[in-house]
């Protein structure tokens, strides 16, 4: 089998190893292996193109359905309040979360606190509220502190008092 010939270009290509050199013609069979060279890296372009896309799609609808919590939080308990935590169910694939927020103006979880369980779509703007229940100021095990537990978290595994 004899090897293609390295191009005499001075240069860049003279300082190349010969196997990396630009050639005059193309190695017997070395258009083969560069179609599926080629093929597999396209493939390769295609399938990170998709993942990014679905990633850049699903975070924006999370964070629509974010916004939504916000809005539905706002709207159920009438208070205004900017400073709201929301805890997202990471462990199931679910679309379930918990708002929390004062019940009277001041800092943060420094006065009783109302948590809504949201979940569903997002329509209107808003989702619906299944359940909650109220916290006491400066909770230290919110699980063990809830109290007043109304709608679906009113199960005694869900709220212990």
């Amino acid at each position: 089998m004899t090897e293609a010939a390295p191009t005499t270009t001075p240069g860049l290509g003279r300082r190349l190893p010969a196997w990396l050199a630009p050639r005059d013609r193309e190695r017997p069979g070395g258009g083969r292996t560069r179609l599926v060279e080629t093929t597999l890296l396209v493939l390769a372009a295609l399938l990170l193109a998709v993942a990014t896309v679905n990633d850049v799609v699903r975070q924006t609808h999370t964070n629509h359905r974010l916004l939504a919590d916000l809005r539905t939080w706002r709207a159920y308990t009438g208070h205004n309040y900017p400073e709201l935590s929301i805890e997202q169910d990471f462990r199931g694939f679910t679309t379930k979360e918990v708002v929390c927020g004062n019940t009277s103006p001041g800092e943060p979880a420094t006065r009783v606190q109302v948590c809504l369980e949201i979940t569903g779509p997002v329509i209107g703007g808003r989702r619906v509220v299944h359940g909650g229940w109220y916290l006491p100021p400066n909770a230290e095990d919110l699980r063990a502190s809830r109290y007043a537990c109304f709608g679906s978290a009113k199960r005694p595994d869900r709220c212990p008092r």
